[in-house]
């Protein structure tokens, strides 16, 4: 779709022509190109990428939910679809002093034509806003290091595959593991926890109404001994969430599809030391919630639900990684 100048300003159409002119620059200069798979797969292809350079190949996985990975240490982001990596790109993230933030985001907000209300309207074209403060996905100038204000800039060409990919209330993982995320096999459960025996375990909020519809987002925190229930965006429950075992770095579930045979989630490693294989069908057994708890996110799951499980905790200072999990409203108009 090619950026509308109808209705726009003077200054906004001199802006959007200036973006037209300068396309093959937003990439990384000359080697701003997608780049053909060929015979390898999009994990190996993505570690050989020049700054500007993608790969995109949606006809390996055509239907399913959609879950975004985003690694600063890397400069990487891989778009998983049905648990599959079917893209990605090379990215410039925040320079020194304006950090992008690790965590778990939701996309808030879609715009083809965007300016930056903060840095005097600066061109964001095919902009999926992250956080109301300022952090967004966008096409801009990638220069083989981070040097944004804090945004994740996509090669032109990538950023407009993935705004046409996304949908508002999609789940953004933003790590700083330095490795690439790796695919493990299929994983059927029939519940996303186990219930507390004999005892509720604790208090929960469940407030479904504050968000009726929309992509599912769950993030447990090891550390805090919680989980947070999001649908679009939008925090609808909390509760205690106890594992059992040993839980090192972070993991994503994505729930492809539900049958007569229950739930079936793939798992997509976010950290190093995470292992490929079978998971196991006792996998969701080491997780422990109060049953009235359990039962209630059980009852949202749908195709498309994304669990994020961290070692870390999600209170604000609590270990230094700055991991977030996106806050629900804007506390300004964006």
């Amino acid at each position: 779709m090619p950026l509308s100048l109808y209705g726009a300003s003077p200054r906004c159409r001199s802006v959007a022509i200036a973006i037209g002119m300068g396309v093959l620059l937003w990439g990384g200069g000359a080697s701003a190109q997608r780049v053909d798979l060929g015979s390898g797969s999009i994990v190996e292809t993505v570690k050989k990428l020049h700054a500007g350079e993608y790969v995109w190949a949606p006809e390996i996985a055509p239907e399913g939910p959609t879950l975004l990975i985003v690694n600063l240490k890397t400069q990487r982001a891989t778009l998983f679809r049905n648990g599959v990596p079917i893209g990605a790109s090379t990215v410039s993230t925040g320079r020194p002093g304006y950090d992008t933030p690790t965590g778990v985001f939701t996309i808030l907000q879609k715009h083809v034509e965007h300016y930056s209300r903060k840095y005097d309207n600066a061109p964001m074209p095919y902009m999926q806003r992250l956080t109301w403060y300022g952090i967004a996905l966008h096409g801009g100038n990638l220069p083989g290091y981070p040097a944004s204000h804090g945004c994740i800039r996509l090669p032109i060409g990538f950023a407009k595959l993935l705004y046409g990919s996304t949908r508002l209330g999609m789940t953004v993982v933003i790590t700083d593991e330095p490795t690439t995320p790796r695919l493990a096999s299929t994983l059927s459960a029939s519940q996303p926890f186990s219930e507390v025996n004999g005892s509720e375990g604790g208090t929960f909020v469940w407030q479904p109404e504050r968000s009726p519809s929309g992509p599912i987002s769950i993030v447990v925190s090891v550390a805090d001994g919680r989980a947070v229930v999001l649908r679009n965006g939008v925090e609808i429950g909390s509760g205690p969430v106890t594992v059992e075992g040993p839980i090192t770095g972070s993991w994503a579930y994505a729930l492809r599809s539900v049958d007569a045979a229950g739930p079936h989630w793939m798992r997509v490693s976010l950290s190093k030391g995470g292992e490929d294989g079978r998971v196991p069908r006792e996998e969701w057994q080491r997780f422990k919630a109060p049953e009235s708890f359990r039962r209630a996110v059980a009852g949202i799951l749908e195709p498309g639900t994304t669990i994020v499980v961290t070692a870390d905790s999600l209170k604000e200072g609590a270990t230094g990684t700055g991991l977030t999990v996106i806050e629900a409203e804007p506390t300004e108009k964006p």
